[in-house]
């Protein structure tokens, strides 16, 4: 019998994938509605649709930390602590321009700009391949040219209206098609376990949007800043708005973290792909930052 591909275990892991993130987004969903009042365990399982023993179970498997470990994390008082925290992080990390505090596990990530000119070009002359995967966070599209990723949005049920995005960012782009090797892409950016690599990011934007890109890079994973700190580093201090609408713009889920930023007063804010899906990334690195 042959031996199983990268592509072909992932493929036989992604329904178990999709059930667990759809069960642990549901968790997430109650937890976040009903956090001022302490739910119970048997409350959050029964929200999930599952018990309290395959509750616990998953959740722990999931995100490395427990139902009342993240429902703590959730709470006001734990988000202020972290921005508090963080300032001195957040210091170090932009003053110095280390790449250390911008590992996403034992990735190292680098990027680049599109020009002016290339932009304008809208794609011209790029072979821009594209495809879905399965991850552990839920179903994901993918885009990356021979220069690095630049795109990658989670799909819930718009699959095609994600696509689209990619598209009129690219519109005079040549697409190709290439699940296979999506999922192998997927499978370096979010690994079951930590995996030792370098990945290089395409980003196309405004020059303040990339300045701000940039910075959340170097933001540690299972931290939390505020968008009047990113604003505050950028030398910009009045510039929070601004901060969160190009945080908002971010076309690159995950690996520019901007589920790392969060209002001054300890809320989540919104984000992109959903905001469980904010919380589920956070959890994701929670766990794994102390394991």
């Amino acid at each position: 019998m042959p031996e199983p591909t990268l592509a072909s275990s992932l493929v036989e892991r992604g329904g178990e994938w999709r059930h667990q993130y759809a069960a642990v987004a549901r968790a997430i969903a109650f937890i976040r509605a009903n956090a001022a009042r302490q739910p119970s365990l048997a409350e959050i399982a029964g929200a999930a649709g599952v018990s309290e023993f395959h509750l616990q179970r998953l959740f722990s498997a999931w995100a490395g930390l427990s139902p009342k470990r993240f429902l703590q994390y959730l709470t006001k008082e734990r988000a202020r602590q972290a921005l508090r925290a963080s300032a001195d992080v957040l210091d170090a990390a932009l003053e110095t321009g280390l790449s250390g505090p911008g590992r996403l596990h034992d990735l190292m990530v680098s990027c680049e700009a599109l020009t002016p000119g290339e932009i304008r070009a809208q794609g011209a002359g790029v072979e821009l391949h594209h495809g879905y995967a399965l991850t552990p966070l839920g179903d994901a599209l993918l885009g990356w040219t021979a220069r690095g990723v630049c795109h990658l949005a989670f799909c819930d049920d718009d699959h095609a209206a994600k696509l689209e995005i990619l598209h009129k960012d690219w519109p005079a782009a040549r697409f190709v098609r290439d699940d296979e090797a999506a999922r192998a892409l997927a499978a370096r950016i979010l690994p079951v376990a930590p995996t030792p690599g370098k990945l290089h990011l395409l980003l196309r934007g405004t020059n303040f949007q990339i300045k701000v890109w940039e910075a959340l890079l170097k933001i540690p994973p299972a931290s939390l800043v505020s968008y009047g700190q990113l604003a505050g580093h950028l030398g910009r201090p009045q510039a929070a708005r601004a901060v969160g609408s190009a945080v908002a713009a971010n076309s690159i889920a995950w690996l520019i973290p901007c589920h790392r930023v969060i209002r001054d007063n300890g809320d989540s804010s919104s984000y992109r792909w959903g905001i469980e899906r904010k919380l589920a990334l956070r959890a994701w690195e929670l766990g794994r930052s102390v394991a």
